[in-house]
């Protein structure tokens, strides 16, 4: 858990750093987002919380505050949440190390009780803490919760036997999301954090990839725009260099020569198909940069990767 109370330099940042700034500065700063501001009013806004955004404690500080600004000026963000490296901490602990394939974890039934009581309880209620400590009014919701996120077992395609399927354990695929809960909160003006864990029919536990949680609801919720944010600049092509603009047919060039693989692959995957479902704009920003999330929805300035559909 963060320390709420730590008298940090970093966590006093924000107003020592722009001390030295001249007023006549800040006044155009708060100028320039006024169009944005204006332009997505009321309108959702889903952001896929993960990477170092959660783990540095400036950036988590950071984050909370961005939140809640943009839930003061009139739009409705919606956090959903992952938690790799905190799981992977728990596991360890445990004496069991975390195992991949295509980037997604494979999930035992020890492993899924470690995943339920991280993501659902310490992370979320981690996220939920900071919000409420700002100022902001944050719930924490699992897939349990009003029957968010109705899920069933997923099985993966093995790459290297054409036709035959692995078995991943307790890992799920989305059946159905009802946004019933979600619109709730959101017309009280509180800010859901929503775990991605799903429920099958028979009450079962499924880890979600987070990735494939933000991009069904961004798609339910007919969002303004899905930010998923990360570890790198945005999506890389193959000397390194930022892509900023990426369309459909572009990424399937990607998949099939290999640029993008691994962790990337559910998060491009969902990215591309709320475009196709209708989301405004997808964008993939760098989680590292403070701020990032504000920078990508009230400046001007092209930032990380946008994905379209065509």
């Amino acid at each position: 858990m963060s320390d709420l109370n730590a008298n940090t330099t970093e966590e006093l940042a924000p107003e020592d750093r722009l001390a030295g700034v001249e007023p006549a500065i800040k006044a155009e700063i708060l100028a320039e987002a006024l169009p944005y501001i204006r332009k997505f009013h009321g309108k959702t806004i889903v952001v896929k919380y993960g990477g170092n955004a959660m783990t540095e404690e400036r950036l988590k500080h950071g984050f909370a505050r961005d939140v809640i600004l943009l839930k003061l000026v009139g739009m409705n963000p919606v956090v959903v949440h992952g938690g790799g490296p905190q799981i992977d901490n728990a596991l360890k602990k445990m004496g069991k190390q975390g195992t991949f394939i295509q980037g997604m974890r494979i999930t035992d039934e020890e492993t899924m009780e470690v995943v339920e009581w991280v993501l659902g309880g310490e992370v979320q209620q981690d996220i939920v803490m900071l919000i409420n400590h700002y100022g902001g009014q944050a719930v924490g919701l699992t897939g349990k919760d009003g029957g968010l996120i109705r899920a069933r077992k997923m099985m993966m395609p093995d790459r290297e036997n054409p036709g035959a399927m692995l078995d991943i354990g307790f890992v799920g695929e989305i059946d159905a999301i009802n946004p019933a809960v979600v619109k709730a909160l959101q017309d009280d003006a509180f800010i859901p954090i929503i775990s991605p864990i799903g429920f099958g029919s028979d009450g079962q536990a499924y880890n979600i990839n987070a990735d494939l949680v933000a991009g069904k609801i961004a798609e339910i919720l007919k969002a303004e725009k899905l930010i998923m944010m990360t570890n790198i600049p945005g999506v890389l092509d193959k000397q390194g260099n930022l892509v900023t603009d990426l369309s459909a047919r572009e990424i399937d060039e990607m998949f099939a020569d290999g640029t993008i693989s691994g962790g990337m692959l559910p998060k491009i995957s969902s990215a591309l198909d709320a475009a196709k479902s209708g989301v405004n704009t997808v964008h993939i920003i760098d989680g590292r940069i403070e701020h990032s999330l504000l920078l990508e929805v009230l400046t001007e300035q092209a930032f990380g990767t946008m994905i379209r559909s065509h």
